[in-house]
């Protein structure tokens, strides 16, 4: 058995954290400063993650290499499972001209500019992040903006503040089922924790992006929609991700948002414009739109029956659980990371049929039935699916793995138990960290996956609650997604708006992407020591 070394550097934590910060170094260095594609920079960040595991934290070899498959094999599965069959649904609504039909019975509620904002660049936006997230409802949203008369940079401006509280359950809960992977902890406990981090911002986020549009006087004009939009989202995205899981917070939430809005525009409309009201689809055509929602409908069904216990329990009994070859036990970790030294487990559990991914594959199924797909036209979409994710689903992998080495190296542990010497302000630290993650990754996720355990080594060490502090990576790391250079590209060439303005949109939206990622570090320290 091999023992973990945190100082391996002459002794000196903080010399052995500088060595153990550059995989993570040459991965944003690739990425921010050289604008490598994702896939290079996280390839080149596990080459390097490998060597300093080797060289300097003395990892044997073959406990490298096993420890970099096991993280590449929870990058594969579940990870870029379940990301592959929610693109896979929203492909499909997209070839067969559903997307545009549910679009289209969003996009025109209502002719009133900033109840447009609310309807498409926050609600229906936070619909797409959680049905397939990974830049999709920042493309989707400011398309559809700009496509309503908005100003390119307008439109991409407020679709990039706007997608921010839902990213942390993005894609039917991918960042935080890595989160759980990476850290072993309860999943069903960093959802509840997320949630009632983000719900306290989501409440503000709408009023917020009226206050951006056009100031006090916007926002006092639209202020009851406004308000009943932050509420209904907040509240939902409370409920649903403490009682229900992360699968469905933001597609629930954004769709009681929706209907919440669509009631209140019935009987309400702002009093400085002359517009008509809510205009809802003719009885006619009202079935072909529920058609073209029918994919998500069918898959909110299948994630809810996922999630009920005795159908979960027969879904489990196909689960195996496999100790990794040559890996599992084969590591010690020692005091201080642990109270009480003992063996490193490394079990990967197979659970093909109670997998979220599959719950989503099923629904794919069901939606290409339902919208009368032939089975070729129905290949043929996944099939493009494939050929879209190839390089995001070996980003997925590299970056697990990347993980997953410093992790069995050691060098996590050096990193966290040098950030305990921020003391009692790492709760606020630990939010800007995951903020740090997701501007220069573009992701989530990855963030998750490189900073979720070093947040649980350093609030052991510390004494704070390890599940809060995971969940503030994720948290603070949702205001990271409107600067990151993916983001700004997307929103960019979504609108049409010309590459030279991309340095005046992300200066536009850091001063925004500063202040929230700050709220959020705050709204954690309060729940750390209130």
């Amino acid at each position: 058995m091999w023992d973990q070394i945190y100082t391996p550097v002459h002794g000196s934590l903080g010399l052995s954290a500088a060595c153990a910060a550059l995989p993570i170094l040459v991965l944003l260095i690739a990425l921010g400063l050289f604008r490598m594609s994702a896939w290079k920079a996280s390839v080149l960040g596990l080459l390097t993650s490998v060597v300093v595991a080797i060289a300097i934290y003395g990892m044997p070899a073959a406990l490298a290499l096993r420890a970099t498959v096991y993280g590449g094999a929870f990058g594969l599965f579940p990870i870029a499972w379940i990301v592959f069959w929610a693109l896979a649904l929203y492909r499909l609504t997209v070839d067969t001209g559903q997307f545009e039909i549910i679009k289209n019975s969003v996009g025109h509620l209502t002719p009133d500019r900033r109840l447009q904002a609310l309807l498409i660049a926050f609600a229906f936006g936070a619909f797409v992040e959680g049905a397939s997230g990974f830049g999709t409802p920042v493309a989707v949203a400011a398309a559809m903006l700009s496509g309503l008369g908005f100003a390119p940079f307008q439109a991409a401006a407020i679709c990039l503040i706007a997608n921010t509280s839902p990213v942390a359950f993005g894609a039917i809960g991918t960042p935080l089922v890595t989160l759980a992977a990476v850290t072993n902890l309860p999943l069903a406990q960093l959802s509840a924790d997320v949630g009632r981090i983000c719900a306290p911002v989501s409440l503000f986020v709408p009023a917020y992006l009226m206050l951006v549009m056009g100031g006090v006087k916007a926002l006092k004009a639209v202020l009851p929609a406004a308000l009943v939009c932050g509420i209904c989202f907040a509240t939902t995205q409370f409920l649903v991700s403490t009682y229900i899981g992360p699968y469905l917070t933001d597609i629930l939430a954004s769709l009681v948002a929706i209907v919440s809005l669509l009631v209140l525009l019935k009987c309400w409309r702002p009093a400085d414009v002359s517009a008509e009201p809510v205009h809802l689809p003719p009885k006619a055509e009202r079935a072909i739109v529920v058609r073209a929602w029918s994919p998500y409908i069918i898959l909110v069904i299948f994630v809810l029956l996922w999630g009920y216990t005795p159908f979960k329990h027969l879904l489990d009994t196909a689960t195996i659980a496999i100790a990794w070859p040559g890996l599992d036990a084969a590591i010690q970790r020692l005091p201080p990371v642990v109270a009480k030294a003992g063996p490193y487990p490394a079990k990967f559990t197979f659970n093909i049929l109670s997998a979220s991914g599959t719950s989503a594959l099923f629904a794919t199924i069901c939606a290409g039935l339902v919208l009368r797909v032939s089975v070729r036209q129905w290949l043929a979409s996944v099939g493009r699916t494939a050929r879209d994710l190839k390089f995001s689903i070996l980003t997925m992998a590299c970056v697990l793995a990347l993980a997953y080495v410093m992790n069995y190296s050691g060098a996590t542990a050096s990193l966290g138990l040098a950030l305990a010497a921020t003391g009692a302000f790492f709760p606020f630290f630990s939010a800007l960290l995951g903020w740090v993650g997701v501007f220069l990754t573009g992701s989530d996720t990855s963030a998750n996956a490189l900073f979720g355990n070093l947040q649980v080594v350093t609030a052991n060490n510390l004494g704070l609650d390890p599940a809060l502090m995971a969940a503030g990576n994720s948290s603070g790391g949702v205001m990271g997604k409107m600067i990151s250079l993916q983001s700004i590209s997307v929103a960019a060439a979504a609108t049409g708006m010309p590459a030279s303005d991309e340095a005046r949109l992300f200066g536009s939206t850091l001063k925004h992407s500063v202040f929230l990622a700050c709220i959020i570090g705050l709204v954690v320290s309060a729940y750390a020591y209130a």
